[in-house]
């Protein structure tokens, strides 16, 4: 039986059903991970003790008749950058300086136990999880299993590869701008972002921090099932989180139950994006399968008041503020990372910390119309159309870099575009707190897969995890990994 070709739902049946121990299974996957973890770098560390461990715990529940939950047994994989698993080790993604023991479980981490998921290892992630490939100077880049010339896509690369290569079936992301999306995108996936409410940030000591631009925990999947599963887990209140919402619907239940009459508004660029025409060509093939189940798509013409340069300025601005604060609260302490550290940071994150040290209120106020810009705009689209597709990233593929600084291109289309995110059209979904999903649609001429961004209203995941499930069935792609590696 080969288990990297089933989804983490079907694996947790199998053991529920006492058809494979739990044992068996996370040994199954050590040896895929010490086999095929070289070609990729997915994974930065493994537990294989505690992954057995927790394996034979949950094989005496079994023996005693209990059901273990949808995913029990499945190792996951959890994203080597914020505290995630208390006792385990983070480095903020390849910082070495900040290397540290966890403190704290992520939800996702909480989430898949509950479920009856296995921890296993840690999974690699650029500096501060700032960038949209997966590199950095502690561990070297990520590669997609479809073509491993390529970067697997960040900041969650480490996770994507992982289950894309078929390491483990399920693995942690985190999405300030697209990092869930993006990896996704590139290694063939299903990526949901929840949106804002949906999953808790609980965030301390500033409880906002996470919603400049705002942050979400997610997974990445091979299916919409397993997505849909782990986001019933994974969707509760808690009051701690100010913007957290109580649960609404079972999405797993609910999945099959497609309303009819969706019209969906499709963006090749959102107006202000330079795309490869490899990549506006493939995403709009894909949308327009969506008509073949019932829906009506059209072309949709947005209309920013800001350029794309713009935003992914402004986005990086945001995404630095908590970083920049960080490390200047340590040095207030006496611990200045950047001076007695500095090798151990990417330029283009000192760049940027820079920036923000000398920000004022009207640079404030600059981010806050942009965001509004991106608000209005979705909402204007969202009141005629129920759906938004757009592609995830404006190029099919990105080189890794031999410096272990893999960024983004420079330029698409001969035009200057920021390398860090600027190259995306996730981030947009990140300003405003729009559930969000990128779905395979095709396979570039690089080898590498091309994602596409499907954006519901708020508080519409439901409607997302229907929509994107519809198209599973009659478009799968799961077939696609066997054929390509």
């Amino acid at each position: 039986m080969k288990l990297e070709e089933l989804s983490a739902f079907e694996i947790g049946s199998l053991v529920n059903e006492r058809k494979i121990s739990p044992v068996e299974v996370v040994k199954y996957f050590l040896d895929r991970i010490e086999k095929g973890n070289k070609s990729v770098n997915a994974f930065v560390y493994v537990k294989a003790d505690y992954a057995l461990e927790k394996a034979r715990e949950l094989e005496e529940r079994l023996e005693k008749g209990e059901n273990c939950g949808p995913f029990a047994g499945v190792p996951f994989a959890l994203k080597d950058f914020l505290p995630n698993k208390k006792g385990w080790q983070s480095s903020h993604g390849g910082v070495e300086c900040l290397v540290a023991t966890d403190e704290t479980d992520s939800v996702f981490c909480m989430a898949m136990e509950k479920a009856g998921g296995i921890a296993i290892g840690k999974t690699n992630a650029p500096a501060y999880g700032f960038r949209g490939t997966t590199d950095n100077l502690m561990y070297g880049p990520t590669s997609t299993p479809f073509n491993t010339k390529y970067n697997s896509g960040g900041s969650s690369g480490g996770s994507a590869a992982a289950v894309a290569a078929g390491l483990v079936p399920i693995a942690e992301g985190g999405d300030a701008g697209g990092s869930i999306r993006i990896p996704a995108c590139f290694c063939n996936l299903y990526g949901f972002k929840a949106g804002v409410g949906t999953v808790p940030s609980v965030c301390r000591p500033d409880a906002w921090s996470a919603t400049h631009p705002l942050c979400f925990n997610g997974g990445l999947t091979k299916t919409v099932t397993d997505s849909a599963i782990l986001m019933d887990y994974m969707n509760y209140e808690d009051k701690r989180d100010p913007y957290s919402l109580p649960k609404t619907c079972d999405f797993y239940k609910e999945l099959e139950n497609l309303p009819k009459n969706l019209k969906i508004a499709f963006t090749g660029d959102f107006g202000i994006f330079e795309v490869e025409d490899e990549v506006r060509a493939r995403v709009g093939e894909g949308a327009k399968k969506f008509r073949e189940l019932g829906f009506t798509l059209e072309e949709y013409k947005f209309n920013f008041k800001h350029d794309a340069a713009t935003l992914s300025d402004l986005w990086c601005k945001g995404i630095t503020i908590d970083c920049a604060l960080e490390l200047n609260h340590l040095k207030a302490q006496g611990i200045d990372l950047l001076k007695d550290h500095e090798k151990d940071f990417p330029q283009e994150f000192i760049y940027w910390k820079k920036i923000v040290d000398g920000l004022g209120i009207e640079d404030l106020y600059e981010f806050n119309l942009a965001r509004t810009d991106v608000l209005d705009q979705f909402e204007d689209a969202f009141s005629k159309y129920d759906l938004i597709i757009s592609p995830v990233s404006c190029v099919s593929s990105i080189l890794n870099a031999a410096d272990r600084n893999t960024k983004g291109p420079d330029f698409v289309n001969g035009k200057k575009v920021e390398s860090l995110i600027g190259w995306t059209q996730t981030f947009l979904a990140n300003f405003t707190g729009n559930p969000a999903a990128s779905i395979p649609a095709a396979i570039s001429d690089d080898g590498v897969p091309i994602g596409m961004q499907i954006i519901a209203p708020r508080h519409k995941e439901l409607l997302l995890f229907q929509a994107s499930r519809a198209y599973e069935k009659k478009f799968p792609w799961q077939g696609w990994y066997k054929k390509s590696f």
